[in-house]
């Protein structure tokens, strides 16, 4: 008997189809990171390069101001992405439930997401004033001594972090109403006819089947973490000193002073952190629901 392999299938679209999008990932992701991965290896200006391997790079772990921007841009990203991960699964838990007004709760919810960064950052640096913001000025009328929210170097970047959170929840708990929704109720049945509590439906059904929310939670805030910028930028200017500094108002820094070489690489390095951080994470998430 002779073996029958199971034929290739062709695809139904010709392969000319496919140029205009690599054209455009060509142009908008491969040159320029190409160019990047040049230009870090280079002292250059608007109208020179000068290759120079990698004194860029070993100028920038050997400034302790640039490490304080890697170590704050890590700090950040774990902090927001941990809390909007918690936050947002347990909104959306909340707003899936048979509450009061739940429609109007989820518009609320989301509505940051739509406002500027930039705008945000302004709004809440007022109000973060030490003296003269309505925080501050409400804890003042209630007895209790307001904090320098930006002002003091250990609550800056901290300050910043809750700010982020309160912005990007909005997401992150419409990507879990969305896990929810696909668990069958039918789990939810059966665990309460074997007299199973509310939290243990939660800890042993809606945390396991909602993982796939879960992972692209997780991935998202980090990255977003990582690369975060304008609303650091806004609020503190990676103040004071460089307690709230990250690795992306780092850069602008150093391009600010004409340091493009430092700053090229300074971008490089953000590339290859998210790149370390995320594929290891997505692949253990993965790796994890295929074993369950």
């Amino acid at each position: 008997m002779t073996e029958t392999r199971p034929r290739s299938r062709k695809s139904p679209y010709p392969l000319w189809f496919f140029i205009p999008a690599a054209i455009i990932y060509g142009v908008l992701f491969l040159v320029p990171t190409v160019s990047s991965l040049w230009f870090s290896l280079t002292r250059w200006d608007l109208s020179t390069a000068e290759f120079i391997g990698f004194e860029n790079f070993q100028q920038f772990f050997s400034e302790p101001f640039l490490i304080k921007g890697l170590i704050n841009t890590l700090i950040y990203a774990v902090t927001t992405s941990g809390l909007k991960t918690v936050c947002g699964l347990l909104l959306a838990v909340l707003l899936t439930g048979n509450i009061f007004a739940r429609g109007f709760l989820r518009t609320l919810v989301f509505f940051p997401v739509l406002v500027s960064t930039i705008g945000i950052g302004i709004t809440f640096a007022v109000m973060m004033h030490p003296t003269k913001g309505i925080i501050n000025v409400t804890l003042e009328t209630l007895g209790i001594p307001g904090p320098g929210w930006l002002t003091n170097p250990a609550l800056a970047l901290f300050s910043v972090a809750l700010v982020d959170v309160w912005k990007g929840v909005g997401l992150a708990t419409l990507i879990f109403i969305a896990g929810l929704a696909a668990i069958s109720p039918d789990y939810y049945e059966a665990a309460r006819i074997d007299g199973a509590t509310r939290l243990q439906q939660f800890l042993r059904i809606t945390l396991p089947l909602v993982r796939p929310a879960t992972v692209i939670v997780v991935t998202l805030s980090l990255i977003g973490g990582l690369r975060s910028f304008d609303l650091i930028w806004a609020m503190t200017r990676g103040g004071p000193g460089f307690s709230s500094d990250v690795i992306a108002s780092v850069i602008y820094k150093q391009y600010q002073a004409g340091f493009y070489g430092l700053s090229t690489a300074g971008n490089v390095i953000l590339f290859a952190l998210i790149a370390v951080i995320i594929l290891p994470i997505t692949l253990w998430f993965n790796r994890r629901e295929v074993e369950e």
